[in-house]
């Protein structure tokens, strides 16, 4: 049996009991008093929201209390806050909310700028629909402004030496006679948008390009005509004895496993205090004590002015668990799923309710064969890809992280109609998957931060080596073998990691814990297909920025302000505040507190099945016992009984 976990980037919660758990729509509330009512941020100018989380608590002081049963009080429940207020300032805050006081205030002078908050890149979105030079260049295109969306992009950073202003490019499309609006790009515009003062700054009609058309890109099934495909036999749930997984708050229990699910508006769904239960002693044994999607990187193979600056951070510049949307029952999550609802400040700190954020349930694995939510008609914010990820718990101690990428291309308008006409492949930067639509070259990078505690927060990062031995002194007929060299990271520019370069068995252990036989107690660290690794060059501008792309797994030293990849402020950030840079520091990881940064990477070249929609595309990794328990654990798994099915027949 599996339990699933699944986010597609709370009515079951009880009150908040414990310090990890995620911020609730009345807290929210008395953030948002208590910055508006501070002397020091009371201004005339609005004051602007781009992320209200929990604060990380001391993870010792955590822990502490966490195993502490003379019910001491928890750590005070702190919230950071970054907004953006006065003369275009970013300020980091911290508030107690028990006392309902700011601890501290301070304004951020450094390069780049925090996550875009969605009600700025809707305003955004619709300046071009009063902007006169754009109404008459979509009337030059044949096209009506009533179909038109725009969508606001970050534009990243190139190489600018002075601070530039916090701007945004608009990207617009048609819709016309199908909701697919991103198979229908008007190529050719460039919109410059200052967000600070809401304003076009910069507008360039180049060039014109058709209009792909609407016909064959709308994947509604009540717009789909004969013939079709076979359709499969419905699937039913069921579960005679109930659930097997119990909900207090937001812990969940499940056969040998005990975890606590929480949401972040920046990060989505957050693993916390994983333990697996060790059956012969009767105790829970410390797994992992925090994991989440840290990074996604999308950089753009065309580098062409519409379509060079196209390299996306979607969490750190948009916000992961802020476009996630509500999960269906029946389509996205079985019937024998719970949901949890997600709560997030909008841009004037007031909350926002996500209904059913996350869904947990037994296997049936649940997955979809494709999937896309739409929120961009008219004049929202929405993104073209959808992202599933699954946190699979096993009763092996296993646990399987999975990402799924599903939804729309981004494409590129074309005078090309059929393949035939190009001359050179390379000139389309893509492949041409209908009459006039581009499907660009790209990547999808998925950085994970896995705060591993096995056993305890010792810990030593190992490489298990495979290596090829010579039989040379004749005491064999065989000529070779092969055995295991182990390598233990000392330092970090040890725990930076290649996969493939050479094989081993990636391992996360405890030293001063033993099995009965002496080993090490450890996990492994196992990929499940998506390993490619960034191919920029090394001084090209994003792949500065995301610089820890060229490699899949480092390990870092535990700190506590280290753990989004791509640094805490990414839009127009500038790769001096990244995992890469921390790394640098070579700190000792050797029986220390360490955290593992898993990199789920694919190299994207479109088909013309990824057109109008794609079909699933599926990788991730496992963290896998390896010494950890004395033998398998299943064997004290005991049998499902026999279900006897009443009005049930045979049929041959």
């Amino acid at each position: 049996m599996i339990l699933i976990l699944f986010f597609f980037l709370p009515s079951l919660l009880s009150c908040n009991s414990h310090p990890l758990d995620p911020l609730t729509p009345s807290e929210l509330s008395i953030i948002q008093q208590t910055i508006k009512t501070s002397n020091g941020l009371n201004s005339s100018t609005p004051l602007n929201f781009h992320y209200v989380g929990l604060a990380k608590p001391d993870k010792s002081a955590l822990l502490s209390w966490h195993a502490d049963d003379s019910h001491s009080p928890p750590p005070p429940r702190m919230a950071f806050v970054i907004l953006r207020f006065g003369r275009g300032q970013t300020h980091e805050i911290y508030v107690d909310i028990s006392t309902k006081s700011i601890v501290s205030n301070k304004i951020y002078t450094g390069f780049g700028y925090p996550t875009f908050n969605l009600e700025e890149q809707t305003r955004a979105s619709t300046l071009p629909l009063k902007y006169s030079p754009f109404m008459e260049s979509v009337k030059k295109r044949g096209m009506k402004l009533s179909d038109v969306v725009c969508l606001a992009a970050s534009v990243g950073w190139f190489g600018e030496v002075l601070k530039t202003k916090r701007v945004v490019k608009l990207i617009c499309y048609v819709t016309g006679d199908t909701v697919n609006f991103y198979m229908r790009p008007l190529e050719g515009i460039t919109i410059v948008v200052d967000l600070d003062v809401m304003k076009i700054v910069d507008y360039k009609d180049r060039f014109v390009v058709p209009v792909p058309k609407a016909k064959g890109t709308d994947y509604r099934s009540a717009k789909q005509s004969l013939p079709y495909g076979r359709q499969g036999k419905p699937v039913t749930v069921v579960q005679p004895e109930g659930k097997g997984f119990v909900i207090d708050g937001h812990f969940i229990s499940w056969a040998n496993w005990r975890f606590h699910l929480g949401y972040d508006v920046r990060a989505g769904a957050i693993i916390s205090l994983a333990s697996v239960r060790e059956v012969e002693k009767g105790l829970y044994r410390q797994v992992l004590y925090k994991g989440f999607l840290s990074e996604l990187f999308v950089p753009y193979q065309d580098p062409t002015e519409d379509w060079y600056y196209r390299t996306y951070f979607d969490t750190g510049e948009y916000g992961f668990g802020l476009y996630a949307s509500s999960l269906q029952p029946l389509t996205d999550c079985p019937t024998n799923a719970e949901f949890m609802d997600g709560y997030y400040a909008n841009q004037d700190g007031t909350p926002v309710k996500i209904k059913n954020v996350l869904c947990v349930f037994e296997r049936y694995s649940g997955d979809s064969s494709w999937r896309h939510t739409e929120t961009g008609i008219p004049g929202q914010v929405c993104g073209n890809y959808d992202y599933i990820t699954n946190w699979e718990f096993k009763t092996s101690g296993s646990i399987k992280v999975l990402v799924s990428l599903t939804g729309i291309l981004a494409v590129k308008g074309t005078t090309y109609t059929n393949a035939g006409q190009v001359k050179k492949d390379e000139d389309l930067y893509g492949t041409l998957l209908a009459e006039n639509t581009i499907g660009v070259y790209h990547d999808h990078f998925l950085t994970y931060y896995l705060d591993l505690d096995i056993d305890g927060n010792k810990n030593s990062f190992v490489q298990a080596k495979i290596k090829t031995m010579r039989v040379t002194d004749g005491s064999s007929p065989r000529k070779s073998h092969w055995t295991v060299v182990k390598e233990t990271a000392e330092t970090e520019a040890d725990g930076r990691v290649e996969l493939g370069s050479e094989p081993a068995n990636l391992l996360v252990v405890n030293t001063n814990k033993k099995t009965k036989v002496g080993n090490d107690v450890g996990y492994q660290i196992i990929s499940h297909g998506a390993t490619a690794a960034s191919l920029l060059s090394d001084d090209d501008y994003p792949q500065i920025r995301a610089s820890y792309s060229k490699k899949q797994v480092w390990v870092t030293a535990y700190n506590k302000s280290e753990q989004w990849a791509a640094g805490l402020y990414v839009d127009q950030s500038r790769g001096d505040d990244n995992l890469a840079v921390w790394s640098q520091r070579n700190r000792l990881i050797k029986n220390a507190d360490i955290v593992v940064w898993y990199t789920v990477g694919f190299h994207h070249i479109p088909y013309q099945e990824d057109f109008p929609l794609m079909p699933i595309l599926t990788g991730g990794f496992e963290l896998r016992p390896s010494n950890f328990f004395e033998s398998n654990p299943l064997i004290k798994t005991r049998p499902f009984k026999q279900t006897n099915w009443p009005n049930c027949t045979h049929r041959s």
